[in-house]
């Protein structure tokens, strides 16, 4: 455990669409609608498109499997600010860590029109409808796209494939660490300039992590607090 969160180290990651009737959404559209409202009122950015979370999932001989069900992005959005009260329904995302050559992890600040804005970030989204392949839904595929969207980078020919899980606080973040031969300094050359090129970029910034109790600390969720405590201290 580290920070709340429990440190699962995978070969692989599986993931399925399946049919789910959740009743949160179905009980509480005036609410949901309402406090839709009210969010996009501070981030007229947010779109409520067709999100995919996780109703089950197990971890066995090093493979995670993990089912998902389609929802309204609006319902997502209540059912995490409300505390999450549905046992069973849970934030489950692959995201890539981008390392450097010189020993740095980057993190996205993320943007004043985001959900989540201001804080640090590794380049990562909810799934979606874009990542389904017939019953299979391609975590990694998912975790590259959102890599590409914020950044620009494409991963190296030769990136290792294995994960790490980390679960707790209502989330499955499925995370991927990736060394590029590139230094910090070069790395966030390349990403600023893909910022300057997007009409309106998903990230406000990126920062370079070299410890886990930096001065921005405060600005990361408690997934990435606990990936980068575990990862610096090994």
């Amino acid at each position: 455990m580290s920070d709340g969160f429990r440190i699962t180290r995978l070969a692989g990651v599986t993931a399925r669409l399946v049919a789910h009737d959740w009743p949160f959404a179905r009980d509480h559209e005036a609410e949901i609608a309402e406090h839709w409202q009210a969010r996009r009122a501070r981030s007229p950015g947010m779109f409520d498109g067709t999100v995919l979370l996780a109703r089950a999932w197990s971890v066995a001989d090093g493979i995670a499997r993990v089912d998902l069900f389609a929802a309204r992005y609006s319902s997502f959005i209540a059912y995490r600010d409300r505390g999450r009260t549905e046992a069973g329904v849970v934030n489950a995302f692959a995201a890539i860590v981008p390392g450097s050559l010189d020993g740095g992890v980057l993190l996205g600040a993320m943007g004043t029109h985001t959900a989540n804005a201001g804080q640090l970030y590794f380049p990562c989204g909810t799934p979606d409808l874009d990542d389904v392949r017939g019953e299979t839904v391609d975590l990694a595929g998912s975790a590259a796209r959102e890599l590409a969207e914020e950044t620009g980078l494409a991963l190296p020919a030769d990136a290792a494939t294995d994960w790490v899980l980390l679960a707790g606080e209502g989330q499955l973040a499925f995370l991927r660490p990736v060394r590029f031969p590139e230094t910090a300094d070069a790395l966030c050359a390349r990403i600023e300039a893909h910022r300057r090129r997007e009409a309106e970029p998903e990230l406000a910034g990126i920062h370079v992590a070299r410890a886990a109790d930096g001065p921005e600390a405060t600005r990361m969720p408690g997934f990435v607090r606990a990936y980068l405590a575990d990862a610096f201290a090994v």
